[in-house]
C-alpha cells in the first residue's frame, strides 16, 4: 500500500511498511524533547525553544519561568485527561490565555513538541457561548501528531474540533473509532494501545514525564505525617510517601548516592527510616544531638532537601525530570549539594530547572557544563534573552 505522508512544506510517498517497521526499531526507545513551541499561553506571546540534556531556566520572580514549566507539564496532564483540571487550577481559561497585544484572528493557546521521532502539536481556546455551563474549560480546536522519518512528516493524527482522524499499525487513516471530550486530548482517550501505536507511544512519553513544582512544608504538610510505606521507586509529587521513597533508595536504589547527600548537605549525620509500624517515619540523627529529630521537627529547609533527594535519586529515572525553583525555603550552603544531586540526576534523565538563585545557576552551569536560558519580562511579556522578539533564535 501506498501512502502520502506530509513533508516539510510537501508530499512524501511512503509505505505502510516503512512506517511500522520504523516504529518498531524505535519501541522502548526513551525520546530527547528537542524542540518547545509555547504561544497564546499566560506571559508567553511566542516562544520556539530549543532543549537539550540539561535545561536550565533562570529569571527573576514574575519573568514567566514557571509559564514555561506549566506548559511542558499540561502537555503531560492532556495525555492522562487531566487538561481541564490543570486549567481549572490555574484559574481557568481566561487566566491561562495571553492578555497582551493580540493578532487578528481567535485567541488560542498552542503547545508542540518535537521529540527525537515523534512531533505533537495541541491548541486550545474558550468554548463557544451557550453551549454549556462550562464556559471557562479549554475547548480544544486542533490536535496534530506526526512521525518523523527522516526529514519527513508523517500525519499520523489529525483533530479538529470533535474530529479526528488516526494512522492505524497498518498505515491507514481512520476515523478516529471513540467519542471524544471537546476538553480532553485524543491521548487520553486511546482504548486501543495496539491499534494506534505511534499515538500509544507518544501517550506514554508524556505520561512518563516527571514534575515538582513545589513541596509543602508548613505544619501540616503530608511530608511531616507517617504515612502507609509501599514501595516506592518514584517520589509522589507532593512527597506524601517521602519516608518510603527513602527506603526505597536504600534497597533498592544507590544507598551510597543518598548517603553521600545527606552527609554533605549535614555532616556527620544520619538518616533514620522506622520501618518497624504499617506507617513508616523518618528521623535524623545530628551530631552533638542526644536524640534524633522526627520529621516533624525537622526545619523546612532539611525537610525540603531530603524531598528533593529522594525525588532525583530515583530507582527509576525518568525520561523527563522536572522541578520546579528546588532552591525554596534552602539556604544558600546547601545549593552545593543540591547542584550536585541535579547534576548526577541529569546523567539519567533530561533535566528541565527553574531557579531565580544566581548562585544556583552558576553551580549546575559549572557541573553541566551548559549554559542557562535566561528569561526576562518586557512590556509584559516574556522574553528569552538571546532571542528575538517572538522567541525565535536571532
Amino acid at each position: 500500500m501506498l501512502l502520502f505522508g506530509i513533508g516539510w512544506g510537501c508530499l512524501t510517498m511512503i509505505t505502510a511498511g516503512q512506517i511500522a517497521g520504523h516504529f518498531v526499531s524505535e519501541r522502548g526507545k526513551v525520546l530527547t524533547i528537542e524542540r518547545l513551541n509555547v504561544a497564546g499561553y499566560r506571559s508567553i506571546r511566542e516562544a520556539n525553544l530549543p532543549l537539550k540534556k540539561v535545561n536550565l531556566i533562570v529569571g527573576a520572580n514574575g519573568s514567566g519561568k514557571t509559564n514555561l514549566y506549566r506548559s511542558l507539564f499540561l502537555l503531560h496532564a492532556a495525555a492522562d485527561g487531566r487538561l481541564a483540571r490543570s486549567i481549572a487550577e490555574e484559574g481557568g481559561m481566561e487566566s491561562v490565555l495571553w492578555a497582551g497585544r493580540r493578532r487578528k484572528g481567535p485567541v488560542l493557546v498552542k503547545l508542540s513538541v518535537e521529540l527525537e521521532k515523534l512531533a505533537y502539536e495541541l491548541s486550545f481556546g474558550l468554548p463557544v457561548p451557550g453551549m454549556s455551563a462550562f464556559n471557562f474549560d479549554p475547548c480544544i480546536k486542533t490536535e496534530k501528531a506526526w512521525l518523523l522519518l527522516d526529514k519527513r512528516r508523517v500525519c499520523v493524527l489529525d483533530r479538529t474540533n470533535a474530529t479526528a482522524t488516526a494512522r492505524d499499525a497498518d498505515g491507514n487513516r481512520v476515523l478516529f473509532p471513540h467519542a471524544l471530550s471537546p476538553s480532553e486530548s485524543v491521548l487520553s482517550e486511546l482504548r486501543e494501545p495496539a491499534r494506534f501505536p505511534e499515538l500509544s507511544a507518544l501517550r506514554q512519553e508524556f505520561l512518563g514525564w516527571r514534575f515538582y513544582h513545589q513541596f509543602r512544608t508548613d505544619a501540616d504538610s503530608p511530608l511531616r505525617q507517617p504515612q502507609i510505606g509501599v514501595r516506592t521507586p518514584a517520589l509522589a509529587h507532593d512527597g506524601h510517601d517521602l519516608a518510603a521513597a527513602l527506603q526505597t533508595i536504600l534497597e533498592i536504589g544507590d544507598r551510597e548516592a543518598l548517603e553521600l547527600a545527606i552527609s554533605q548537605a549535614f555532616p556527620n549525620s544520619e538518616l533514620v527510616i522506622d520501618t518497624s509500624t504499617q506507617q513508616f517515619s523518618f528521623f535524623l540523627r545530628l551530631p552533638g544531638i542526644q536524640r534524633p529529630f522526627s520529621q516533624r521537627e525537622l526545619s523546612d529547609g532539611t525537610l525540603h532537601y531530603l524531598a528533593l533527594a529522594a525525588a532525583m535519586l530515583s530507582p527509576r529515572p525518568p525520561a523527563l525530570l522536572a522541578i520546579n525553583e528546588p532552591e525554596t525555603s534552602l539556604h544558600s550552603e546547601l545549593y552545593p549539594a543540591v547542584a550536585e544531586l541535579m547534576a548526577r540526576a541529569s546523567e539519567s534523565s533530561q533535566f528541565w530547572v527553574t531557579t531565580h538563585s544566581e548562585s544556583l545557576s552558576q553551580l549546575m552551569e559549572q557541573k553541566t557544563k551548559m549554559k542557562s536560558i535566561r528569561l526576562s519580562k518586557i512590556d509584559g511579556e516574556t522574553r528569552i534573552d538571546g532571542h528575538g522578539i517572538l522567541g525565535e533564535i536571532e
